[in-house]
């Protein structure tokens, strides 16, 4: 039953609430992100110097009827999938975390010398240690990537810390440990030998045990960073805004760093240094999702590991029946969209 409601004498009715338009989008957004990601890794089990129809794909993978393709999707193909899908998720979330953080769309997780500084311990850990295994290599490059971090932090000025100073700082960092890797490379040929390999970053022949080792410091990392997408959100409106919000701007630099460092440090750690995946991801969703982390990084959790797997399929290929490596396939992609982004105007707002 409809009722009249009166009017007192200047009062007049407030407009109904104009429906919201941005979470339908975000949300479908997000079981695109899902499908995607299926596809990529169905084509990650089926496409490679050997073509694997899909029905073998699946009887190899749920029910193994002893043809010749089931050892190749259960031994081969499957722990690289898993770990191509670990490795994309964990640098995608930490590329967001870290655009977000400095509030630069070109901000890379290199730029806080993640990788460089775990380069340089694993290249330690060859020279110094005799330390030869994946295993091994993983606790080094942890601990090189979580010093580098808190060096870049630390030059960049704890209390005063600012994007500039970061990404200056992450540049000399950068600059010193690469001399220092290369150096010792030079001077011991045997740490060349074994450091060529794992210095260029692919999914072939990684050992599925390391990745079991290295997953609860990538879930932990990926709850961080999620716990952070809020103080994230009030520090990408700047520091005054964040302190006006109640945020502490501090603690919130040191968490992101955090989650960068046992993000990106696991993922160098597993398959090497893969460049540009934290560059191309955030920038290509932001134009769904907007700057609010709280939709950015489920994004980015969700497509870079499919670029990744796609960069891996283009990989194996390209020249089968051998194989490019997928850090050399994401650096063509990203070189592009890096003198793509270079040539916007507006390129340093997010």
């Amino acid at each position: 039953m409809l009722t009249e409601t009166r009017l007192r004498p200047g009062e007049t009715t407030a407009p109904p609430p104009a429906p919201s338009r941005s979470r339908p989008p975000r949300l479908m957004g997000l079981v695109i992100g899902v499908l995607l990601l299926v596809v990529a890794a169905l084509l990650s089990l089926a496409v490679g110097a050997q073509r694997i129809p899909l029905g073998d794909v699946w009887s190899g993978l749920f029910s193994p009827s002893g043809s010749r393709f089931d050892n190749i999707v259960r031994e081969l193909r499957l722990p690289r999938t898993l770990i191509g899908i670990a490795v994309g998720a964990a640098l995608g979330l930490a590329g967001g975390v870290m655009q977000t953080l400095t509030r630069n769309p070109l901000a890379d997780p290199g730029l806080l010398g993640v990788n460089a500084g775990a380069s340089a311990s694993v290249v330690t850990a060859i020279s110094v240690f005799g330390i030869t295994s994946f295993t091994g290599y993983l606790w080094f490059a942890l601990a090189g990537a979580a010093v580098a971090a808190v060096a870049v932090h630390a030059l960049g000025g704890t209390r005063s810390a600012t994007p500039v100073r970061l990404a200056l700082a992450g540049t000399a960092v950068n600059a010193a440990l690469f001399g220092y890797v290369n150096g010792l490379q030079l001077w011991d040929l045997s740490t060349l030998d074994q450091m060529r390999y794992w210095a260029v970053g692919t999914l072939e022949k990684r050992d599925p045990q390391l990745l079991l080792a290295a997953l609860p410091l990538l879930i932990a990392g990926a709850l961080l960073a999620f716990a952070l997408a809020r103080p994230l959100g009030a520090l990408a409106l700047g520091d005054d805004h964040a302190r006006a919000l109640g945020s502490s701007v501090r603690r919130t630099r040191i968490l992101s760093i955090t989650a960068i460092t046992l993000l990106c440090g696991s993922a160098t750690a597993v398959c090497g240094p893969i460049g540009f995946i934290g560059l191309m991801i955030p920038h290509a969703v932001r134009a769904f999702t907007g700057p609010d982390p709280r939709w950015l990084l489920p994004y980015c959790t969700l497509f870079a590991p499919g670029l990744l797997l796609v960069a891996d399929v283009i990989g194996r290929i390209v020249v089968s029946p051998s194989e490019i490596q997928a850090d050399l396939v994401t650096s063509f992609l990203g070189g592009l969209l890096f003198i793509h982004l270079v040539r916007q105007r507006k390129v340093a707002k997010l």
